[in-house]
């Protein structure tokens, strides 16, 4: 198992409920189609909305990985990377010209967006980061709770807050 960046695992799994929040319950194909069809004709001619979900979504259901192991490489680094091993890395035979225009327009985001896919595509091959509190508690002793023990208030501050009438 890959650790990922978990700005990357948040948005795989944001991707998800879009896809079924589009699909809907029942689930309309005919609309989530039309939907898809019609951000990857606008990314296609170079426009498209700048966006990561709404690029990985144009994606998902397109692209093919034939070295996944390039792009989850760099899946541990969400803000920094090398678009041009993740766009090598894919292909969109079902899509044409998408990633093109993709890596022309918007090389960065679509990187982010196709590693986004691939997590998307692949959940067992990587794992989440750990940031439950059980885990950042590891190793901590708890020796931080008398710290302030010795911290005792003066009888000249407590008494701003004692005072009586006469």
């Amino acid at each position: 198992m890959r650790k990922v960046h978990p700005e990357f695992a948040y948005q795989a799994r944001e991707l998800e409920g879009q896809i079924e929040g589009i699909l809907g319950d029942p689930p309309d194909h005919k609309n989530y189609k039309k939907m898809v069809e019609a951000l990857r004709t606008e990314y296609v001619n170079g426009g498209g909305i700048d966006d990561l979900n709404m690029m990985a979504f144009a994606l998902v259901d397109v692209i093919e990985f034939h070295d996944p192991k390039a792009a989850f490489a760099d899946a541990e680094d969400f803000e920094y990377g090398d678009p041009a091993r993740v766009f090598g890395a894919a292909t969109c035979p079902k899509a044409e010209g998408l990633l093109e225009a993709l890596e022309e327009n918007h090389p960065d985001l679509a990187r982010q967006a196709i590693i986004t896919a691939l997590l998307h595509k692949h959940p067992r091959m990587w794992d989440d980061e750990d940031t439950s509190l059980d885990r950042l508690a590891e190793g901590d002793e708890g020796d931080d709770e008398d710290d302030y023990a010795d911290d005792v208030a003066t009888d000249d501050f407590t008494g701003i807050f004692d005072q009586q009438e006469d």
